[in-house]
């Protein structure tokens, strides 16, 4: 009895001991990141020490004071972008996926099992023609952009799917005998239910332009600096700043650090939304 307890004890001392080593591996560069965003800058391209001997907020200053790479625009370009894409991204996701839980029509399989294939080829394989699309169209912007988030919106309705088919249809069919319409128990039943599977959807729509490096540089590599995101504003500080790329480097974690806090405080408020939202969809196909 004693060597059992003996041999639980180990198991559950060793796994704390992972959990503690996996969470410093993974919160070191974090926290070496924003202790480095408030260092001077030696203009060597490195940062020398861990702890900053000299503190200074004039990293951050820069970033808001600089002509030739306006991080301020930046920001704003890159939080309409990706504010118009959730909002756009979410209708059009739950729209899709009640149709396709909730309607029966000649095409609906043959559309899942297209829709899944598609969905298999990476996106990297569009962005080309894509490019010549919008070209053509004179569509090379912010605005050509944010279709392009949102137009590829409706092929990530499988997990919002998953969650709506959790869903009794008896709960719509007892609205329809109270005299209910379609879009009354879109709006009135199924939405509310689906609380945790929009924020989740929402989050995710976020996420995507606001992070996103490879699309903009694509799109907008021939707009003038005020006109970039975030992530290309920042690549194009960091490697064609001059020859004085050494000079912005500091700036640039500044402007790293500051592109993690609006994720960071809203995976915090909606961790609980998060969680319920991915295991939800996951239950059923």
């Amino acid at each position: 009895m004693k060597s059992y307890k003996s041999q639980k004890r180990l198991s559950l001392i060793s796994r704390y001991i992972l959990v503690i080593f996996l969470a410093i591996v993974w919160i070191f560069p974090i926290i070496w990141m924003i202790l480095a965003s408030f260092s001077t800058n030696n203009f060597t391209g490195f940062i020398q020490t861990f702890i900053p001997h000299n503190w200074t907020f004039n990293n951050y200053f820069q970033l808001f004071n600089n002509p030739i790479f306006p991080y301020g625009s930046w920001l704003v370009n890159t939080l309409v972008v990706a504010l118009v894409t959730m909002v756009g991204s979410t209708f059009l996701n739950i729209i899709v996926s009640y149709a396709l839980s909730r309607l029966r029509f000649k095409l609906r399989k043959p559309f899942l099992q297209f829709a899944l294939i598609l969905g298999m080829f990476p996106g990297l394989m569009s962005m080309i023609s894509l490019y010549y699309i919008l070209k053509a169209l004179n569509m090379l912007n912010l605005v050509g952009l944010t279709l392009i988030y949102i137009g590829g919106a409706g092929l990530g309705f499988y997990i919002v799917k998953g969650f709506l088919d959790t869903i009794p249809r008896s709960v719509d069919e007892a609205a329809m005998i109270d005299g209910a319409t379609r879009w009354q128990i879109f709006t009135h039943i199924t939405l509310p239910l689906a609380r945790p599977m929009l924020i989740y959807t929402a989050l995710m729509s976020f996420m995507g332009p606001w992070l996103d490096f490879l699309l903009p540089s694509i799109i907008l590599g021939g707009q003038a600096p005020e006109n970039r995101t975030i992530a290309y504003g920042l690549q194009n500080m960091i490697n064609n700043s001059r020859g004085a790329s050494s000079q912005y480097f500091v700036s640039f974690i500044a402007g790293c650090v500051i592109i993690a806090i609006p994720i960071t405080i809203l995976f915090i408020f909606m961790q609980k939304f998060y969680v319920n939202g991915i295991t939800a969809g996951s239950d059923k196909g």
